[in-house]
């Protein structure tokens, strides 16, 4: 693949950071497109996107780093280079949540309008973050005659990454659409969190880093299951209140 997409003597792009680049100044744009028209502030969507990308980017590192401690211990230098990936979207959604509803209730924005402003674009950088994983060669596949040959690894993998962008960014269209024909304020956030949680679900089993704990199932998978569950109840949970208004 192309780790890095160009040099100039000491200083390097590298494609995985280039395309996460991408995904936030994308996501953002069009979030703020969309801000204008719901009635929210297009700086407050850019100072949000700042600090969830940030918070985001350290939450996922962390989670894939206590999911292999040993490793990192053996090796302490890797936890900082995230160039050659290893983020986990379940840490990355974690932490950038926390940070996202601490900054959206000290600015006193509406919950429920704000997140269906942003679900569908959650999607669609992740979908961008994943041709990073693939041009990076990180997040790869399993062993496959019928894959595709990464020199970085030498072999013929299953091309996992670009299953996962195009799952996500049919997911980021189903949201955009479901978001601007909905009357239940906030559920688009629910939806979200079911549909990314079963592609993530079905797609690991192909992953090369799926080793089965229980029920022939890993722990990523059972992480998967927990944010479907908590998807389910926040669909109901807005969709209930929304009928109370």
């Amino acid at each position: 693949m192309f780790p890095i997409i160009f040099q100039i003597g000491p200083i390097a792009i590298y494609s995985y950071g280039f395309m996460l680049a991408v995904a936030v100044i994308v996501c953002s744009f069009l979030a703020g497109r969309d801000a204008e028209r719901m009635g929210i502030g297009k700086d407050f969507i850019y100072d949000f996107g700042f600090w969830v990308v940030i918070s985001g980017l350290i939450g996922a590192r962390i989670y894939f780093i206590l999911l292999s401690p040993r490793y990192f211990i053996e090796n302490p230098i890797e936890i900082l280079m995230i160039n050659k990936g290893g983020l986990a979207w379940q840490g990355g959604l974690i932490l950038g949540s926390i940070a996202g509803l601490f900054y959206v209730n000290k600015k006193n924005v509406n919950l429920p309008k704000f997140l269906d402003l942003f679900a569908p674009y959650i999607a669609l950088g992740q979908a961008i973050g994943r041709v990073g994983c693939f041009l990076n060669g990180c997040c790869y596949g399993r062993e496959d005659v019928h894959g595709i040959f990464f020199p970085v690894h030498d072999a013929y993998l299953i091309p996992v990454q670009l299953y996962s962008a195009f799952i996500l960014f049919i997911i980021y269209l189903v949201l955009v659409i479901y978001r601007n024909r909905t009357i239940y304020s906030g559920t688009t956030i629910g939806v979200y969190l079911m549909l990314a949680s079963a592609e993530r679900f079905i797609v690991q089993f192909y992953r090369a880093d799926y080793e089965p704990i229980a029920f022939n199932i890993g722990i990523f998978q059972m992480f998967c299951i927990f944010f479907f569950i908590l998807g389910a109840y926040a669909f109901l949970y807005f969709k209930s209140k929304s009928r109370q208004q």
